[in-house]
């Protein structure tokens, strides 16, 4: 994850997009990218799906399926691979689906390109120290500290423990008093 601390933007020669969401996500931002770049620009792209996403048909394009790289020395083969190809940025869609989270992540960390993030309404916005005020009003919004659900969810988080105490020590109220009676 290269360029965190930095606003600076590096030199793009390559993209690689990480398919984690929606696939309307990625087709929308496919065009976009394409116009800012140009036709000529290598779009790679991480899928757990069989097919590609509209605009990827028609460019000479490396796809890589997770479902090919099942173990551990597989996916470090994949990352060596992807390290390798030096993408100048990575865009990464965080819909709020868990579709390949672990995997979305943990390529966030290990391949050395500014990241973008790109949202359940198609925008984006790059993962920087510039631009942390985003980052955190994202995060806020996704565990559900943000508006009218950060009550709820705050009193959950409270109330939480409290609940499984009692639900703990309801089960071994229930479970001795059934031994008594047995014996």
């Amino acid at each position: 994850m290269r360029y965190f601390l930095t606003a600076r933007h590096p030199q793009v020669t390559s993209i690689l997009l990480v398919e984690s969401g929606s696939r309307g996500l990625l087709e929308g931002q496919i065009t976009g990218l394409r116009n800012s770049w140009g036709d000529q620009m290598p779009i790679d792209l991480v899928t757990c799906y069989s097919t590609l996403p509209k605009g990827f048909e028609a460019h000479n394009t490396r796809v890589y399926r997770v479902g090919d790289y099942r173990g551990r020395a597989a996916r470090a083969r994949l990352y060596k691979e992807l390290a390798a190809n030096r993408y100048s940025l990575m865009g990464v869609i965080c819909s709020g689906e868990v579709v390949m989270a672990k995997w979305k992540w943990s390529l966030a960390l290990r391949i050395p390109a500014k990241i973008f993030i790109i949202n359940e309404n198609g925008d984006y916005f790059w993962l920087d120290r510039a631009h942390f005020s985003q980052i955190r009003r994202f995060v806020l919004f996704r565990s559900g500290l943000a508006g009218s659900g950060a009550v709820r969810t705050l009193v959950r988080l409270i109330t939480f423990p409290f609940a499984l105490l009692y639900l703990l020590l309801y089960a071994a109220s229930a479970h001795t008093m059934r031994a008594l009676r047995k014996g």
